[in-house]
C-alpha cells in the first residue's frame, strides 16, 4: 500500500512573521543584514527606506537606464524590468516626489534611447504612453510649488512624442488636456 504524502500550504507571510516574533534583537539585526549582502536590491530597498545616500533615486534610475536605455545596444530592452524599478521604489519608500521623479525619467530614457536608435514594437510605445499618463498624475498630486519643473520636463516628453508612430503624440496630448494643460497641439 502506498502511503499519502501530505503537502504543506505555500508559506506566507503569516507564518514568516511567526518565525520572526522569536527573535531577539541581534538575530534581527543579524537577518536584515543578511538580506542586506544578498543583492542590490534589497540594498537598494533598505537605501531608500531610510533615506541612506547622497540620492536615494539614484540606483533605481540606473536600473531604469540599464533595461531602457543600455549604453551598450547590444543589451536587450525590457520594459518589465525597468517599470519594477518604479514598483520597488514605491515598495521602500513611495515619497510622491520620488515616484514622479522616477516615472519622469522613465519617459525622457525612452527617448534617449530612442535618438539612438529605432524601435519598432507596439508594446514598448504603449508602456510609454501609460508611464507619461502615470507620471502626470503623480506630478499633478505634487504640491504646486513642485510641479512646475517636471511639468516642463514632461511638456518636453510629449512634444518628443509627436514624432513617434504608434499614436503616441495623440495619446499624450489627450492626457495633457484632460489634466488641463495647455499645450501647442
Amino acid at each position: 500500500m502506498a502511503t499519502k504524502k501530505t503537502t504543506k500550504a505555500t508559506p506566507s507571510w503569516s507564518d514568516v512573521k511567526t518565525k520572526l516574533a522569536d527573535f531577539d534583537r541581534a538575530g534581527l539585526l543579524g537577518l536584515v543584514q543578511d538580506l542586506y549582502a544578498a543583492s542590490k536590491d534589497n540594498k537598494a530597498f533598505l537605501h531608500a527606506r531610510f533615506g541612506l545616500g547622497d540620492d536615494p533615486l539614484e540606483p533605481f534610475k540606473d536600473v531604469i537606464i540599464r533595461w531602457i536605455n543600455p549604453p551598450d545596444f547590444r543589451n536587450p530592452i525590457s520594459v518589465s524590468k525597468a517599470k519594477k524599478a518604479i514598483s520597488d521604489y514605491k515598495k521602500a519608500l513611495g515619497q510622491p516626489e520620488g515616484l514622479a521623479e522616477l516615472t519622469v525619467f522613465y519617459c525622457e530614457e525612452v527617448f534617449d534611447f530612442l535618438a539612438g536608435c529605432g524601435m519598432d514594437d507596439e508594446g514598448f510605445y504603449d508602456a510609454l504612453v501609460r508611464m507619461f499618463e502615470q507620471a502626470l498624475k503623480y506630478v499633478l498630486a505634487l504640491p504646486a510649488a513642485q510641479q512646475a519643473a517636471f511639468l516642463a520636463r514632461l511638456d518636453r516628453v510629449r512634444q518628443l512624442g509627436q514624432n513617434v508612430g504608434w499614436g503616441v503624440g495623440d495619446d499624450f496630448d489627450h492626457f495633457w488636456s484632460a489634466a488641463g494643460l495647455a499645450g501647442d497641439e
